[in-house]
């Protein structure tokens, strides 16, 4: 297909507040685009009249809905009907406000928990709707797969260049390092860093360690985003990921050394593992002719350094 041209263009990042929208503002400022932007306080996606009439004034070329109600799993299993309504709100919104304006492409941001708990793996993308979701997020993943499927549901009516990607975990700047409610990779560094600064001969990490993650860096995914949005144009969904594994165990070891920690990783077995395995299959997006290029140590290093600026 011929590439969407961005020079020119007048550019959405819808949530632009979150990890995901300021790795996309950062990477959109190499093109010759112009910046859109919707704050929250004056702007709440989940009011159809407010988004068309923002939209009707905006009138954005480009959308990445990279926003999102998200939480981890305590939040989804308390507060359901948020995860599900308010999600449903956004995308829904924002997706007929842009037909309704003529926006030319519209980037979907799904997620790996898209996917059945157990698909084979790696996960393909024809992997979805196969079998039951993981409980504890299925109200944010249904949210997420009629997203999907409205970005489908435009493309075969209205003939609108609708896509969507599903990335693998992310990590980066602007991570949620609360320890009660942050995902694995910014847990153990923020843990390491507060072991390393009290002396700490050990810290403890959940399970035996062996299951196997994935992991992307924000700027990667970001990246990947823009290539969709210049270089892709089609119905089916699109996995974004590293292509690379490690253990959690292992993944624990290689934050102690980035961060400094000299002392025992230790593993408190009578906790559960989960999922023993998750990886995406990028097959689809590798054909395309893109790949991750920050490798695990030193995206792990880059954020930690991010980390001692914000935190330490």
């Amino acid at each position: 297909m011929p590439e969407f041209q961005l020079s020119g263009r007048r550019v959405w990042v819808a949530g632009h507040r979150g990890m995901v929208g300021q790795a996309l503002a950062r990477r959109l400022t190499q093109e010759d685009c112009a910046l859109i932007e919707a704050p929250r306080d004056r702007l709440d996606l989940r009011r159809q009249g407010a988004v068309e009439e923002w939209m009707g004034h905006a009138r954005p070329d480009l959308i990445f809905v990279a926003a999102a109600k998200v939480g981890g799993i305590h939040a989804n299993d308390t507060r359901p009907a948020e995860f599900l309504y308010d999600n449903l709100m956004i995308e829904g919104n924002i997706i007929e406000a842009a037909r309704s304006v003529g926006t030319a492409k519209l980037v979907f941001l799904g997620s790996s928990c898209i996917y059945p708990k157990f698909a084979p793996q790696p996960i393909r993308e024809d992997a979805l709707l196969t079998g039951p979701l993981e409980p504890t997020n299925e109200w944010y993943a249904i949210a997420k797969i009629a997203g999907i499927k409205l970005c489908q549901a435009y493309r075969r009516q209205y003939g609108l260049d609708f896509i969507s990607a599903q990335p693998t975990n992310l990590y980066g700047p602007f991570d949620n390092f609360d320890l009660s409610s942050s995902h694995v990779l910014p847990a153990l560094i923020r843990k390491t860093h507060e072991a390393k600064i009290a002396g700490a001969d050990t810290f403890t990490i959940w399970g035996t360690g062996s299951p196997m993650r994935e992991f992307l860096h924000v700027d990667d995914l970001a990246d990947a985003l823009v290539f969709l949005a210049k270089y892709y144009s089609g119905p089916e969904i699109v996995n974004v990921g590293s292509g690379q594994e490690i253990a959690i165990g292992d993944l624990a070891e290689l934050v102690a050394r980035v961060v400094g920690f000299n002392g025992t990783v230790l593993r408190d077995t009578s906790k559960p593992d989960g999922t023993p395995r998750k990886r995406l299959d990028t097959t689809r997006l590798d054909d395309l002719g893109w790949r991750a290029s920050i490798d695990l140590e030193n995206g792990i290093a880059r954020v930690y350094r991010w980390f001692l600026d914000h935190y330490g």
